[in-house]
């Protein structure tokens, strides 16, 4: 075999594959022979060698000489890869086949792309982004717990006023200035909790204080950016008739409430000093995620870097395949939500999903060439503390003993999270805590 191999533009290396005709009989050979194991002829028992005449006057000669082609061809293909110890990251795509006698094919392969990044980065010092955690955050924090396990109880005391985080049924109909119907705001028994905030601004306020069997009356003027476009500025007068109230009755947190949430018991202080963590814990990880987002942005600037057409097609599915997963669980349907922003998938994907994987892929093939540069070691020190702190927060024996099978060297998990840690470390070098 021949072969020449030349990069062209946008990581797509061409390889020109040539092998000569006396070679090309075995080819031939292998493919007759599979036809006669997997080809029924009337007048041949299964299992008899079949023979090659018969083969060919049954399936043609063009048959068999296409199925010599792509045999030689895959053949002589991964003969290539492992020549120029090529890697490829999509489907191989024949360009041309220049002549089949001699056999002489030109294939392009994407692989990696080559990707230079000038010295200058070794000077490259960022801030790093502090983190804190106020008393507010932590007390909001316990209001969303109180608000998704607050119960509701039927209230029949006609003299009970509406409190905020009540749940009300409410009738209504919506009058244009001329006291004409907007049938678009008739709602009937339509339950809405007090300062959740679905509908338009101060329509639920004005509902507190309310009693059952209340007729309220109020003009509302919906915002100028509402989402509703044939609503946007436009004042609209109510008729609105309370029916039914249940008052919301919040949760203690006790040890056993608390146990519940956590999976261990603790004192409400104590809680709220786990809760702070948490919300520390996890604006540290958008820090970091801010700070690598700066850190790649100087980098590009100096960095060479063609992203290929497979590559940047995987990545976009897989960033597409997130969004959807996120929007799903926001209990949204993946195309109403695209429908709302005015476009259409093509659009979307186009506008919000590519940037994204664009950003993305730079990022990981421009921080693995650094790590090449710089060879950055994990120690079995800084491994063992790692894999300490990812199994800090269980407390189950049973889960325990599967992370640490999950951990052990050599698995993909410990594989997986040696490769975060040399990451993390190669990043932290570009940052500086600021001093106090």
């Amino acid at each position: 075999m021949k072969l020449k191999s030349k990069m062209i533009e946008n990581s797509i290396k061409e390889l020109t594959l040539e092998e000569e005709t006396t070679n090309i009989a075995k080819y031939r050979k292998s493919a007759i022979d599979y036809l006669a194991k997997n080809t029924e002829i009337k007048g041949f028992r299964k299992g008899i060698k079949i023979p090659e005449n018969v083969i060919v006057k049954h399936y043609w000669e063009e048959h068999i000489n296409n199925m010599t082609i792509d045999r030689a061809i895959d053949e002589l293909y991964k003969k290539a890869l492992k020549k120029e110890s090529i890697f490829p990251v999509g489907q191989a795509e024949i360009k041309e086949i220049v002549s089949q006698n001699p056999l002489k094919v030109i294939i392009h392969v994407e692989v990696f792309p080559e990707i230079e990044i000038d010295k200058k980065y070794k000077k490259i010092k960022l801030p790093k982004t502090e983190v804190k955690v106020s008393a507010a955050e932590v007390n909001d924090a316990i209001s969303q717990i109180e608000k998704k396990f607050t119960k509701f109880e039927p209230i029949d005391k006609k003299t009970y006023k509406a409190k905020m985080w009540d749940k009300v049924y409410i009738d209504t109909d919506g009058f244009d200035k001329d006291w004409n119907l907007l049938e678009t705001t008739s709602m009937k028994n339509y339950p809405i909790i007090l300062g959740s905030g679905i509908l338009v601004p101060w329509f639920e306020e004005w509902i507190v204080w309310a009693t059952i069997g209340s007729e309220l009356k109020l003009d509302i003027k919906f915002p100028k950016d509402y989402h509703n476009k044939d609503f946007a500025w436009k004042e609209v007068k109510f008729e609105i008739n309370v029916n039914a109230i249940e008052k919301a009755v919040k949760p203690e947190f006790t040890p056993e409430f608390i146990e519940q949430l956590r999976g261990k018991k603790l004192e409400f202080a104590d809680f709220k000093k786990l809760i702070k963590s948490e919300i520390l814990e996890n604006k540290l990880q958008n820090a970091r995620l801010e700070d690598e987002n700066k850190l790649i942005d100087e980098l590009l600037k100096i960095t060479k870097l063609d992203l290929g057409k497979s590559m940047l097609g995987n990545q976009i599915e897989k960033v597409y395949k997130e969004i959807k997963e996120n929007i799903i669980q926001s209990w949204a349907k993946v195309n109403d939500y695209i429908s709302s922003l005015w476009m259409t998938e093509e659009e979307y994907i186009e506008k919000n999903v590519t940037p994204i994987a664009i950003k993305r892929l730079q990022a990981e093939l421009i921080l693995h060439k650094l790590q090449e540069l710089e060879k950055v070691e994990v120690t079995d020190k800084e491994l063992d503390e790692e894999i300490k702190r990812s199994m800090a927060s269980f407390e189950s024996p049973e889960v325990l003993k599967r992370l640490e099978e999950l951990y052990k060297p050599g698995t993909k998990y410990y594989e997986e999270l040696k490769s975060r840690v040399g990451y993390r470390k190669l990043i932290d070098t570009f940052f500086e805590t600021k001093k106090k």
